[in-house]
């Protein structure tokens, strides 16, 4: 069995799921960059520019015999908005590309924020150009993606989706302990998170249009894609109203969800029998949604 190690500050997308699998593939020196990459191969592509900041990175899997009809699962790691690298979810891509090997794989970083430069809209329109990067024709993948996001990174795979994707090209979430409701008076009240307010908006908890703007459960439609969630009750950094403020919107707008909460669980260490809940109930939302 294998165990992953990740900061504090943040975890990696549906951890429990790397508890289930026990392969990796194996790393290769990274590919250079091409016009365009022959479909016959497969391919490792690191740290692959997709904007002119130096943060502006991501790594990508294309697997072999791909085709306009190859779906891509898109991985945004968490830290706050203002921490946390693409490299914490290494294992966790490798883990897909042994599971899924027909489906494209795009492991995200972004620029990170500070007060003097905060996460929105900066963050919203990286993940933009990532994926209009990876559509483009070099690539000969579709523009169908699954979106794994955990707690910073679950937030903001949720708003782009509901607020960003006009075409829906997003067709799944998979989103761990995201914070999905900055309006909650459990954070609004709460001094300990006011801090996160500075990196995350211009004018933190002062801007109340601009909270409006970044809580994704105030944007769902009915035309929001299919989307699950893990959340523990003793998070210390996650409001436990945040799943009940994200999932009672999906379902006020008839969309598909399923939200879980692992009691006694904090910000992602679910127990064995909580990890094999988490395991089952995303593969066949994934087998379900997106295969």
């Amino acid at each position: 069995m294998l165990v992953f190690n990740f900061s504090k500050k943040f975890i990696a997308p549906i951890l429990c799921l790397l508890i289930l699998f026990s392969a990796a593939c194996k790393k290769k020196s990274p590919e250079p960059e091409e016009t365009s990459y022959d479909t016959t191969q497969s391919y490792n592509l690191q740290n692959v520019s997709y904007g002119s900041d130096g943060q502006q990175k991501m790594d990508v899997y294309l697997p072999a015999n791909r085709n306009s009809n190859t779906k891509v699962f898109v991985l945004i790691h968490g830290g706050g908005w203002s921490a946390g690298d693409k490299a914490d979810f290494t294992s966790f891509m490798s883990t897909l590309k042994t599971y899924y090997p027909n489906h494209a794989i795009v492991n995200l970083n972004y620029r990170l924020a500070t007060e003097a430069s905060p996460a929105y809209p900066k963050q919203i329109d990286d993940i933009q150009a990532a994926l209009t990067e990876i559509s483009t024709s070099k690539y000969n993948v579709s523009s169908q993606f699954m979106l794994f996001g955990a707690s910073a990174g679950g937030h903001l795979s949720l708003l782009y989706a509901y607020s960003f994707d006009p075409d829906h090209h997003v067709k799944g979430i998979c989103n761990t302990v995201g914070p999905s409701d900055m309006t909650d008076p459990n954070y609004m009240n709460n001094p300990l998170f006011w801090s996160s307010y500075n990196v995350l908006i211009s004018g933190g908890v002062q801007n109340q249009a601009g909270i409006q703007s970044v809580s994704p459960a105030l944007h769902v439609t009915a035309t929001s894609p299919p989307t699950i969630s893990f959340y523990g009750d003793s998070d210390p950094l996650i409001p436990s109203t945040q799943m009940g403020r994200l999932h009672n919107a999906l379902d006020a707008n008839g969309v598909y969800n399923q939200g879980t909460m692992y009691q006694g669980a904090g910000h992602g260490n679910w127990d064995q029998a909580q990890s094999n809940d988490c395991i089952a109930k995303t593969i066949l939302f994934i087998n379900t949604y997106f295969q």
